[in-house]
């Protein structure tokens, strides 16, 4: 019996925790017509404009020279003529960004490089995170595991390579929700086969897991006659999965595999369903636009991907371009839903660099030790040889590399590559972008 799933309910509920809340007006839009979902969501846009209009200084001064919101009211069919917003645009106006209110919303700061490169910093707060929280829980629910059934999370962890170990409150968390935890940042052949040891001991429902690593996990399996107890569903994020790719994974760990793509910016963003036709987008936590070549809104074909966040009230996220392209696959499913589906995502792509020992070692890590260094403006990490990583990096306008921080990438990338590892950067006028249209931030050229 899951005794977890009613004594995590009850303690969200014993804490004032909105989350139970939110997953009865999650139901409302489940299987809504394509008209109450509208409706629906254009009464929580109006909501978030008018907001923004009223109390954040750059959206007041953009909503009024474009005409959404005057005279205290707003003007829907207009939304199109927000300007998009950009990474370079949040580094700029910065705390203009800001509700006037966002302290009193109990508001966090998280981080992310996206695609590009680019870190941001931006603010996020108990509400969305509430949302964001409730919309895991659905999707989870609808793909067979319930709260509280075992999940391994087979994620990255900086971390656990620095540091060695895991937080008290991470444990308890965990605990709670019948999760443990693999770090995916370094996946030998010993480790997958503590994996698996771990996996047939644990017996989880389901696999949270980036999709290279999966990836791996799966391929080892293949190859290998070894005991595996399956679980129920992969959730694959982080990285495009192609049909080949879930081919391997649901061969290898004899489950299905589920597509879901978000962003730290703005959450959980759109998950398959059972059928596996699209990935249903959460019309009730985020607004998705599919934007054509001339920046305007397609419900077919492929294009760049804007989101307006409904819920972070502290820093409205309005028309945000993430980054990534995917393909809009209209409306309506087999499953009886009517939300905007995305037949594709052609996202951020992070995959492993190979370690001199015939092991893998997630690029991630390398990336991140990249972010928020002031004259680094973009940057690109290379393996060219088995013992050799390759920085280039585009310098920001009138900078300098900092010797400190020159020495602290090289010694996070030995940490994780190996101490024969020779580290050199290259500093350059333009990083080209690939053939796609997108800057791909890691490469791996060995075969």
């Amino acid at each position: 019996m899951n005794w977890r799933g009613p004594l995590i309910r009850f303690l969200l509920y014993a804490s004032g925790n909105r989350i139970g809340e939110y997953l009865r007006q999650i139901e409302e839009y489940e299987y809504a017509s394509r008209d109450k979902i509208a409706e629906l969501t254009s009464s929580k846009l109006r909501r978030l404009l008018l907001h923004a209009y009223n109390n954040v200084p750059y959206y007041h001064d953009v909503l009024h020279r474009c005409g959404v919101v005057t005279n205290g009211q707003v003007h829907l069919e207009r939304f199109t003529d927000i300007p998009i917003l950009t990474k370079k645009i949040i580094r700029t106006e910065n705390d203009r960004l800001y509700s006037k209110d966002y302290r009193s919303r109990k508001p966090y700061e998280n981080t992310s490089g996206g695609s590009t490169g680019e870190p941001v910093r931006f603010l996020q707060d108990r509400e969305y995170d509430e949302w964001n929280t409730a919309t895991k829980l659905y999707f989870n629910r609808i793909l067979g595991k319930d709260t509280g059934d075992p999940e391994i999370k087979f994620w990255g962890s900086d971390r656990d390579i620095i540091e060695g170990n895991l937080t008290l409150k991470d444990r308890i968390k965990n605990f709670l929700y019948n999760r443990t935890f693999f770090n995916s940042y370094r996946l030998g052949e010993q480790d997958i086969k503590e994996l698996i040891k771990l996996n047939n001991k644990f017996r989880p429902v389901a696999y949270w897991s980036y999709m290279e690593s999966a990836f791996e996990l799966a391929k080892y399996l293949s190859e290998h006659d070894v005991e595996f107890y399956p679980p129920k569903i992969v959730i694959s994020t982080i990285g495009p999965l192609t049909e080949e790719v879930k081919r391997k994974i649901e061969s290898g760990m004899k489950c299905k595999v589920y597509n879901q793509y978000g962003s730290r910016e703005v959450g959980a963003v759109s998950c398959q369903c059972t059928e596996q036709k699209g990935l249903h987008v959460f019309a009730w936590q985020n607004y998705v636009e599919i934007l054509d070549n001339r920046g305007r809104p397609t419900e077919s074909g492929e294009g760049e991907v804007a989101v307006t966040t409904l819920h972070n009230y502290s820093m409205p996220l309005i028309r945000y371009q993430l980054g990534d392209v995917a393909v809009s696959g209209g409306y309506g499913c087999s499953c009886g839903r009517n939300t905007l589906l995305l037949s594709n995502v052609m996202g951020r792509t992070l995959g492993y660099f190979k370690k001199s020992d015939g092991s893998l070692a997630h690029s991630h890590f390398i990336v991140q030790a990249l972010f928020f260094r002031d004259w680094i403006k973009r940057f690109q990490v290379i393996q060219d040889e088995i013992d050799h990583i390759l920085i280039k990096v585009e310098l920001r306008e009138n900078t300098k590399p900092l010797e400190e921080d020159i020495n602290d990438i090289t010694e996070k990338t030995r940490l994780l590559m190996g101490t024969g590892c020779r580290v050199d950067f290259k500093f350059v006028d333009n990083i080209s972008r690939s053939p796609s249209g997108k800057y791909v931030y890691t490469v791996c050229k060995l075969r």
